[in-house]
């Protein structure tokens, strides 16, 4: 039996049964996107905080009656999910806060938030047995994807614009996917992707377009708010490219007042990179994101780098709807983040993870958050998906290693040299 939802657009609010339509809202094309909606008097007669507690299910699969898949699902066995919520007291002090945290999703398997839709495609995918899934992705989208997949010989086609940073290409090849280098930027792969899925039958994953990606990255709200037993945060940072992954966040924030789990909506705050703020500037501007055309992005972090945010829409509404923020960061910035993240509390984040940072930092500095407040920050990435970008954010900090002859007097002279002790 599956769990019951059904699919309303969030363009027009007209309403398909989940086998009406595969993707999106026919009425608008591929801009018709889709959001899942729920039985949440039902589903609280199957789930519960209490049920939880009893719950020896440590990943995303913990929440599955709160999911769009049948309750007898095949999962991947990789463990996805349930990544650590960390006190981080050094940043807190440094910032002028009483309570930071950061929730740390480079713990993930293949190292990103990424793995959380992932895995939820691959189990739609199994559903509708399909030959072949199908992504376009800066890298980490793609490695979750591929990563995923190779756990269960599952076929996949990645499209990659060819300035991904190697780390994440090599993951690719190193699961077994087929890569498509695209000679252009993220919009040429994602829209090379669209065309081909559609000829071949593929199985789209897609964020923006494939409704079930925002129902796998809301289980990051549903962790943070057990993590903290329940108390909801005042405010949540999180880097946005896509806008996917705020959406999603919005929307487990969204199940948990339905379900009457937390008692109050934490602020969203979106940080975008200054290279690539779309979403910044139509919340600042107050304009349109379904008339406002596309920009041309250009980031060191290089996830959350787009031209036309996929899931503007719904990126867009978890500010607004919350009462929540923009904040725009320089790349420089988010250089000196990867750092300050590193050194305060031993959280390796790429550049896109680092920018959750860089915007608390930036909001602080500009005098817009209280002390009390309880924020959470969300890296969502390692930083050893982009080590070009980590040796940047070192040599911005005057780091460097010393290099000594294999004996004392060499070592002696170098520390009195460097004052080291």
């Amino acid at each position: 039996m599956r769990n019951s939802f059904y699919l309303k657009c969030i363009i027009c609010g007209k309403e398909y049964g989940p086998e009406a339509v595969d993707y999106v809202c026919p009425d608008h094309g591929d801009e018709g996107i889709l959001d899942v909606q729920y039985d949440y008097a039902a589903l609280a007669k199957q789930i519960s905080p209490e049920s939880l507690r009893r719950s020896q299910d440590y990943s995303i699969w913990r929440y599955k009656s709160l999911l769009p898949i049948r309750p007898d699902a095949v999962v991947p066995p990789l463990q996805v999910g349930w990544t650590p919520l960390y006190p981080a007291r050094g940043l807190a002090s440094e910032l002028g806060l009483k309570q930071v945290w950061i929730k740390d999703d480079s713990r993930q398997a293949t190292g990103s938030f990424k793995d959380r839709a992932s895995a939820i495609a691959l189990v739609k995918a199994k559903e509708k047995r399909a030959a072949i899934i199908t992504t376009a992705s800066t890298g980490n989208a793609a490695a979750a994807l591929s990563g995923l997949c190779a756990s269960m010989n599952q076929p996949n086609v990645i499209f990659v614009p060819q300035t991904a940073p190697p780390a994440k290409i090599t993951q690719l090849l190193v699961f077994g996917s087929t890569v498509f280098l695209v000679q252009g930027t993220y919009y040429d792969a994602f829209e090379l992707c669209m065309q081909a899925a559609k000829t071949y039958g593929w199985y789209n994953r897609n964020t923006g377009y494939n409704p079930y990606m925002t129902e796998g990255k809301k289980t990051a709200a549903y962790e943070i708010c057990e993590q903290m037993v329940w108390q909801a945060p005042d405010r949540i940072f999180v880097s946005v490219g896509d806008g996917c992954i705020i959406g999603g966040l919005h929307k487990g924030l969204k199940d948990l007042l339905q379900l009457g789990w937390i008692d109050r909506m934490p602020k969203l705050m979106g940080v975008q990179a200054e290279g690539s703020n779309y979403l910044y500037q139509a919340w600042k501007n107050n304009e349109d994101v379904l008339t406002k055309p596309a920009i041309k992005a250009s980031t060191i972090a290089d996830s959350i780098s787009a031209d036309l945010p996929r899931d503007r829409i719904k990126a867009l509404a978890a500010v607004k709807e919350t009462n929540g923020e923009y904040v725009c960061v320089s790349d420089v910035e988010i250089l000196k983040a990867i750092a300050t993240l590193a050194r305060q509390t031993g959280v390796f984040a790429e550049p896109a993870g680092a920018a959750a940072y860089a915007g608390l930092a930036k909001a602080c500095q500009q005098g817009r958050m209280a002390a009390e407040e309880r924020i959470v920050v969300l890296n969502t990435g390692s930083g050893l998906k982009d080590i070009a970008g980590a040796m940047q954010a070192v040599e911005r900090a005057g780091s460097k290693p010393f290099q000594v002859a294999p004996h004392m007097e060499d070592l002696k002279k170098c520390i009195a040299k460097e004052k080291i002790a």
